[in-house]
């Protein structure tokens, strides 16, 4: 492969912490934002994903992309970059999402059950869910409305996502 050189391992290694660094430090100066995925692909393709405490406006990816984009040299290192909002329907991943959420209407799927209800409560560990479930009286005929909870640990989470409703 005369005249074409292909970066080594070395290099993406090296351009993959270059643009962590500077990821970090963009983020530094938005408090409110934090990362949910980074990748680089072989193609140096940069794929950012941001969430925010209150959200993530258009001018935070551009700041976040800006802090990134201005301090690699294309000249060097030839790269595509994308900076984009965890969307509405995401499945949320860290801790600090579900706490974003509290108050909001959740589907949960673990190892051995589906869950759907309003998140009250996200700790650094676990999160609590509460519904209405329509059950058998304990005496005489027909059925009331019970208030259930469940406390579901982070690690049983198979996959959780805010329930949009109209």
């Amino acid at each position: 492969m005369r005249g074409h050189s292909v970066p080594s391992f070395y290099t993406k290694m090296k351009f993959k912490e270059q643009v962590k660094e500077l990821l970090e430090k963009g983020l530094e100066e938005h408090p409110s934002l934090f990362l949910i995925d980074f990748s680089i692909s072989s193609d140096f393709k940069i794929s950012v994903v941001i969430d925010g405490d209150n959200g993530v406006t258009l001018q935070d990816c551009i700041d976040v992309s800006r802090s990134i984009e201005h301090n690699l040299d294309r000249e060097e290192q030839d790269f595509s970059l994308e900076v984009a909002s965890a969307g509405a329907t995401s499945p949320l991943v860290l801790p600090r999402q579900y706490k974003k959420n509290v108050g909001r209407t959740l589907e949960v799927l673990t190892d051995t059950e589906k869950y759907e209800g309003k998140l009250i409560e996200a700790s650094d560990d676990s999160i609590v869910l509460e519904w209405k479930s329509r059950e058998p009286k304990k005496i005489g005929k027909g059925k009331e409305t019970v208030v259930k909870t469940a406390e579901i640990s982070y690690l049983s989470i198979k996959k959780a996502v805010v329930v949009i409703s109209f």
